[in-house]
């Protein structure tokens, strides 16, 4: 059994001093290239992309950051499996027939690499037009979340609860980006009809008014919140508007602290947001007739 262990050690040993170094040097060269070749995207990308004149500072960056990544993820792909392939060679392995292979499996898929064609093509798109970054809040359409990862052929969303969804981009018909630039607090909040309209305008300004210069919430309000219109006359309230500009991504935390905030208020003014009321009408019982 030694006889064999040295046979074992005396033949892997003149491969290893051939071969080992190349090896090594492939997956050393390989870390390399990925490091250098993701700072030169880094600050190309930081050079060439030209701002928005609507955009601000933090929108860019994620726009920067979202492009640095889908290149420099596209890139590593790359880079590993050129260096998988040398690797493959040094290990006595011949590459040729493994290239051949993959044409042919190609062509066996070709109809189904249509779809990824059309993912891939789709995914250029939202990147060159900015439509999204990652960080945003999207809806596809009946899919929303959080934007976590962007790549050339699908995005990942959370939503609310939890839920990662992942999606092709050549699925997406509509993008509603609820986060770009800027985003809007808008509430629909119904009053008593017996409520004095000029009262509760007053009121809902004022709380705005308010909020906008609480130092904890003056940073995430660009317009404050206020009363715009009579919105509808529903069966059993008065349903007024109320809107307001908030940094993107903020509007649901402002909106919430407005309808603490006029909840207190209008207790305080007297302003009544009812129940829903029904109507029941009686018919009158005939009244015997006088014998």
């Amino acid at each position: 059994m030694k006889e064999d262990l040295v046979r074992w050690v005396e033949s892997i040993v003149p491969w290893l001093l051939a071969h080992g170094p190349r090896i090594a040097l492939i997956v050393v060269g390989a870390w390399l290239l990925n490091r250098i070749a993701r700072k030169l995207i880094e600050k190309t990308v930081r050079l060439a992309v030209r701002g928005e004149d609507f955009s601000s500072p933090e929108a860019e960056k994620k726009r920067e950051d979202t492009l640095i990544h889908i290149f420099a993820v596209t890139l590593r792909v790359i880079v590993l499996m050129m260096a998988l392939l040398m690797v493959l060679q040094e290990l006595g392995v011949m590459i040729a027939p493994i290239l051949a292979g993959a044409g042919i499996v190609g062509l066996a898929f070709g109809f189904g690499g249509q779809y990824l064609i059309r993912d891939v093509i789709a995914g250029l798109f939202i990147v060159l037009e900015n439509q999204y970054r990652i960080g945003d809040v999207v809806d596809f359409g009946g899919t929303a979340g959080l934007v976590e990862d962007i790549s050339l052929r699908r995005t990942v969303l959370r939503d609310l609860d939890g839920t990662v969804h992942y999606v092709p981009h050549g699925e997406i018909k509509t993008v509603s980006n609820l986060s770009k630039s800027f985003s809007r607090v808008n509430l629909d909040i119904g009053v008593a009809y017996g409520s004095d309209i000029e009262r509760v305008a007053a009121t809902v300004d004022r709380v705005g008014r308010e909020l906008a210069e609480d130092p904890r919430w003056r940073t995430l309000i660009i317009t404050p919140p206020r009363f715009v219109r009579v919105q509808d006359l529903a069966e059993s309230a008065v349903v007024i508007k109320v809107l307001g500009d908030t940094q993107p991504q903020k509007q649901w935390d402002v909106a919430g602290e407005v309808r603490r905030r006029l909840l207190v208020a209008f207790a305080r003014e007297g302003i009544e947001i009812p129940f829903p009321q029904m109507v029941v009408h009686q018919p009158r019982k005939k009244q015997p007739a006088n014998s």
